[in-house]
């Protein structure tokens, strides 16, 4: 009996030194956030974005750190991920209910709104135009400063408006249901 406690007291003590030795990463530089669009705060999504949300930090954002007319990850760390729930249209282009990547590409005037069907990757390295399911150009509008790249949407008659906003730069994307 005395060999057997002395092996649990031995496995124990192994397991608080292996869960003390664990390192574990510091806090995002960029945290992940999730943007839903709903009806109502009591219905479920109808698309969910997941995305991480890089800081200005009195940086030059656009034309400069991020690029313009180059496809960006539309954040920072993973491409971001759009779901829809439900088929869904970008303009006039039909979408799968399903989940994608959402890419763009920024302009000074106009930014490519890009939905791709490879998901997990990391930016925009690896962006694939073959696996592109859509396309729509949008123009661009200002607004006050926002610090943190940010993503929300609005309701409109027959879908939603999804907003993406950093620094003084904003874009509408239409999506119907």
């Amino acid at each position: 009996m005395k060999k057997l406690l002395l092996l649990v007291a031995v496995m124990f003590l192994g397991t608080i030194t292996s869960i003390n030795a664990q390192k574990f990463a510091g806090l995002q530089k960029s945290p992940t956030d999730i943007s839903y669009a709903k009806k109502d705060r009591s219905s479920g999504p109808e698309i969910k974005v997941v995305y991480n949300r890089p800081q200005k930090k009195g940086r030059k954002i656009f034309g400069n750190l991020v690029a313009f007319d180059k496809v960006w990850r539309t954040g920072a760390d993973e491409a971001t991920e759009i779901k829809f729930y439900q088929d869904t249209k970008i303009g006039d282009q039909a979408i799968k209910a399903g989940t994608y990547s959402l890419f763009t590409i920024p302009g000074e005037k106009e930014w490519t709104i890009i939905i791709n069907s490879e998901l997990d990757v990391w930016g925009a390295y690896t962006y694939n135009k073959d696996k592109d399911v859509a396309r729509i150009n949008v123009p661009v509008s200002s607004g006050d400063s926002i610090e943190a790249f940010s993503i929300a949407f609005n309701k409109v008659d027959k879908g939603y408006h999804m907003f993406l906003a950093w620094d003084t730069t904003r874009v509408a994307v239409p999506f119907s249901l």
